[in-house]
C-alpha cells in the first residue's frame, strides 16, 4: 500500500539489507551479565536503519539529541517531584551526546537516569511517609502551582518536601470531600469537629496507600525499562507519532477496548507519564455515559466504591488492566481536563453497541423555514477489510452514507448536514469514497512520501449521489480522514464547513514495522523479541496543495467552542511536523460561490449572539480560559468544595452532547419509547451546532443572495 513498504518488499532490496546488516553487526559484550547492554546495542543498530525512512529526513545530530533529552527528562520526572535540580544538571551532561550514544550503541544516559531515579524514589518515599504522619489543616488559606511546566526542579530537599506537602494535602482534601459526601454531609461546615478529624485521618490513610503503591511500582522498574524509555525518547524526537514499542508495549499501543473485551470503549496512550485518552469509541459504554473525551488525562482508577488507584507513571498495560472488566461492573475514572479541575467519571462497563458506531441518519424539519434537511452522523470511517478479503462485501461507511443519501431523495430534503465532529478518522478508502459521493469525479487527496513521490487518490465513482447544499460540522476532535473529507469538499466549494476554529491537524501516515525480522544472525536470536517501530512515512495534502498537517481544516463559519482556549491539536504536540504545501491538482469548482461568505458569516454571528445555548457555551469557554491562565490550586476546604459544585454543571453529559460527542443517556421515560431514529432527531434538534447548521442551509437556499447555492444535475 505504501511506497516504502513496496520498496522494502522487493527481493533485491531485502537482499541488500540482509547483506548490509550481516556485514556490520554491532560488537557485543560476551557475558550473560551484559544482556541488557547487548540488547540495547542491537536495538539502536536496528532502529537507526529504520529511522532513515522517516518522512522528515531528520538527521541524528546534536539538535535531535537536545530534543530527545527534553523528552527523556519529561518521561523520567514530568511532574518534577522526584529529581532535584542538581541531579538533572548531572544528567544534562548527556544533552548533546544522545546522538553519539545511539549511533555507537554504547548507551550511558539510561543507566545514569536509572541510578538517579533510584535515589529519588527512596528520598520521596521517606518524605511522603513523614508528611502523611501528621494531620492537615484544611481551613488555612493557601494554594500551589499545578502546572508542572511552570515549575522548576527543586533546588534542595526542603523545597522538594514542600512541593510534596502541597500536592498530598490537595489529594487528601479531595478524598476528604468525597468521604464527606458519602457520609451524607452536604457541605464542609455541616461536618462535626470529631467527625471531621476522623474523615481527615481516613482520607490521609488512603492517599498514603496510593502513593506507597505508586512508589513501589517505580522501584520495580528494570534497567530494560529505562533503556526502552530512552529509545522511545529518541524516536519521538522525530515526530509525536513515531515511537519505539518495546515487546510488552506493542500490545498496549493505542489500546482499543472494543474487540471481544468488555470495558469502557476508549483508546489510550501513555504520554509523559500520564494515561491519556486518544478517542472514545462510538457506541461504547464511555460514549453512552457521555463525559469522557479525547485528550482527557486519567489520574486514578477505582473499582466501584473501592479506593482509587493512582495510575500516574503506571505502565499503560497495568492501567488498562484496571480499567477493563466484566460487563455490568462499574469503574470510576478520576480525570483531568485542560482548563478544568479533576473530577470523577463513573462508567458501567459494557460491550460496544455496534449499531451506534455505524452511520446514523434522520430527516429534520425546520419549523421556522419550513424546509426539510437530512442529517448524517459519521462516527468514524470504518471498513470491514477482513470480510472483504474473504470474499464478502463487508460493511463500510461509504456504502452506508450512500444508502442514507438515497433515502433522502424520497424524502425530498432541501439540504444536508454531514456531522464529522469527534470523528478521529479511519479507512482512507472511505474518506475518498464519502467525499466522492458529493462530486462527479476528480482528485480527493494527495499522499506524498519523504522522498517527494506523490500519489493522487481520486473519486472512482463517476456520479453524484447528492447535489443539494451541504454543511459539514467539525470540531477539534475531527482528525485524519475527517479532515480529508472536509478539506476536499471545501476546496471544491461543495460544502460550507462549520465548527471549531480548526480541526485536529493530523495529516501524517504511520506504519508499524516489526524489528525481529531484521535480525538474521543466529547468535543474535537470544535477544529477541525486540518489539516494533511505529514510523511516520507519508503526509496528506489537499487538492489545493495545502497540508492537513498542523493547521487542520479552518471552517468557513467558526462557532463558539467551550474548549477553544485549550491547546488541543497536532500543532501543540512536541516536535510535530510543520504545515507546508505542494502543487495543487486540477479540480472542477462547484457552482457554489464563496463571494458572499462574509455575509453568510455575519448572519451566523448575529444568530449566535442571540442564542442562549451559545451564550452558555461562551461563558464556559471563558471559565476554561481563566483556569488555563490561572493554574494555582486552592488548599482551602470551602474554596475547593465550591469548585467541585461548579464542575458538576460544566462536565455533564448534556454539555458533552452539545459539543457533538456522545448521545448521552436518555433521562426522560417518554424518550425510551422512541425509535433510534426518533431519538436521534430529538437530540439533533436540541444541539445548538446542528440547529445553526440548519439556519446556514436556509441562508444558502435564499434566492438572490451572493452565497446562494446553485445545484448541478445528478449524474448517476
Amino acid at each position: 500500500m505504501l511506497n516504502i513498504l513496496k520498496r522494502l518488499a522487493q527481493p533485491a532490496v531485502w537482499l541488500f539489507l540482509i547483506v548490509t546488516l550481516c556485514l556490520s553487526w554491532p560488537t557485543l559484550a560476551s557475558t550473560d551479565e551484559d544482556f541488557d547492554e547487548n540488547r540495547v546495542r542491537l536495538l539502536s543498530f536496528v532502529l537507526k536503519r529504520q529511522l532513515q525512512y522517516h518522512f522528515s529526513g531528520k538527521e541524528m545530530n546534536d539538535q535531535l539529541s537536545r530534543d530527545a533529552f527534553h523528552l527523556y527528562i519529561s518521561q523520567l520526572d514530568f511532574q518534577k517531584r522526584l529529581l532535584l535540580k542538581s541531579e538533572v544538571d548531572r544528567l544534562n551532561a548527556f544533552r548533546e551526546k544522545i546522538d553519539d550514544e545511539f549511533l555507537s550503541g554504547r548507551i550511558q544516559l539510561a543507566p545514569a537516569g536509572a541510578e538517579a531515579l533510584d535515589v529519588a524514589i527512596e528520598r520521596a518515599s521517606r518524605i511522603v511517609q513523614s508528611i502523611m504522619s501528621e494531620p492537615f489543616d484544611f481551613s488555612q488559606q493557601e494554594d500551589y502551582e499545578t502546572d508542572s511546566e511552570k515549575l522548576e526542579f527543586c533546588s534542595d530537599e526542603k523545597a522538594l518536601r514542600e512541593r510534596w506537602r502541597q500536592e498530598l494535602k490537595f489529594l487528601t482534601l479531595s478524598r476528604y470531600l468525597t468521604l464527606m459526601e458519602d457520609e451524607g454531609f452536604d457541605a464542609p461546615a455541616a461536618v462535626p469537629v470529631e467527625k471531621a478529624v476522623e474523615l481527615e485521618a481516613l482520607a490521609r490513610e488512603k492517599i498514603l496507600k496510593r502513593h506507597e503503591n505508586y512508589l513501589t511500582r517505580l522501584e520495580q522498574e528494570t534497567l530494560q525499562d529505562h533503556y526502552d524509555r530512552y529509545l522511545n525518547s529518541i524516536t519521538r524526537a522525530f515526530d509525536p507519532h513515531t515511537a519505539y514499542m518495546a515487546p510488552q508495549s506493542k500490545e498496549d499501543f493505542d489500546i482499543s477496548m472494543r474487540g471481544s473485551l468488555e470495558g469502557i470503549g476508549a483508546t489510550l496512550r501513555e504520554e509523559d507519564g500520564f494515561v491519556k485518552v486518544v478517542k472514545v469509541l462510538p457506541g461504547s459504554a464511555a460514549d453512552r455515559q457521555g463525559q469522557l473525551q479525547g485528550d482527557d488525562v486519567v489520574l486514578a482508577v477505582a473499582q466501584g466504591a473501592e479506593e482509587p488507584v493512582d495510575v500516574t507513571d503506571m505502565r499503560l498495560r497495568d492501567a488498562v488492566s484496571l480499567i477493563r472488566g466484566k460487563k455490568g461492573t462499574e469503574v470510576r475514572l478520576t480525570v483531568k481536563r485542560p482548563g478544568h479541575k479533576s473530577f470523577v467519571i463513573p462508567i458501567i462497563r459494557d460491550i460496544v453497541v455496534i449499531e451506534e458506531s455505524f452511520v446514523k441518519s434522520t430527516v429534520i424539519e425546520d419549523t421556522q423555514s419550513g424546509q426539510k434537511y437530512g442529517y448524517i452522523k459519521v462516527p468514524s470511517f470504518y471498513r470491514d477489510f477482513e470480510n472483504t478479503r474473504n470474499g464478502g462485501t463487508g460493511r463500510n461507511s461509504t456504502d452506508d452514507t450512500r444508502q442514507a443519501l438515497r433515502e433522502f431523495r424520497s424524502s425530498q430534503v432541501n439540504g444536508l448536514i454531514l456531522d464529522l465532529r469527534n470523528n478521529g478518522g479511519g479507512a482512507l478508502t472511505d474518506a475518498v469514497g464519502v467525499a466522492g459521493l458529493f462530486i462527479e469525479d476528480g482528485p480527493i487527496v494527495q499522499v506524498r512520501t519523504g522522498e517527494g513521490r506523490t500519489k493522487i487518490l481520486e473519486d472512482e465513482d463517476k456520479g453524484i449521489e447528492y447535489n443539494g447544499p451541504v454543511v459539514v460540522l467539525v470540531n477539534q476532535f475531527s482528525a485524519s480522514a475527517s479532515e480529508i473529507v472536509a478539506g476536499a469538499l471545501q476546496d471544491y466549494g461543495r460544502a460550507v464547513i462549520v465548527g471549531s476554529e480548526h480541526t485536529h491537524g493530523k495529516g501524517t501516515v504511520q506504519v508499524v514495522l516489526g524489528l525481529d525480522r531484521t535480525v538474521m544472525m543466529r547468535s543474535m536470536q537470544k535477544y529477541l523479541p525486540l518489539g516494533a517501530l511505529k514510523l511516520t512515512t507519508q503526509k496528506f495534502y489537499r487538492v489545493n496543495g495545502g497540508s492537513t498537517q498542523s493547521r487542520g481544516v479552518v471552517p468557513d463559519v467558526v462557532l463558539p467552542d467551550r474548549r477553544q482556549s485549550s491547546e488541543f491539536g497536532e500543532k501543540y504536540l512536541d516536535y510535530s511536523l510543520p504545515w507546508d504545501e505542494i502543487q495543487s491538482v486540477r479540480h472542477e469548482q462547484w457552482p457554489l460561490t464563496h463571494a458572499g461568505l462574509d455575509s453568510l458569516q455575519a448572519r451566523s454571528q448575529e444568530r449566535v449572539s442571540r442564542s442562549e445555548d451559545f451564550a452558555e457555551i461562551i461563558r464556559i469557554s471563558k471559565v476554561v480560559a481563566e483556569r488555563l491562565e490561572n493554574t494555582r490550586q486552592s488548599l482551602n476546604v470551602e474554596t475547593v468544595y465550591r469548585e467541585w459544585e461548579s464542575l458538576q454543571d460544566e462536565n455533564s453529559p448534556h454539555e458533552a452532547g452539545m459539543m457533538g460527542g456522545s448521545d448521552g443517556e436518555e433521562a426522560e421515560s417518554e424518550q425510551d419509547q422512541l425509535s433510534a431514529e426518533e431519538k436521534l432527531r430529538v437530540r439533533v434538534l436540541e444541539d445548538p451546532y446542528a440547529t445553526e447548521a440548519m439556519s446556514i442551509l436556509t441562508d444558502l437556499l435564499t434566492p438572490g443572495e451572493p452565497f446562494a447555492f446553485h445545484p448541478v444535475p445528478l449524474t448517476n
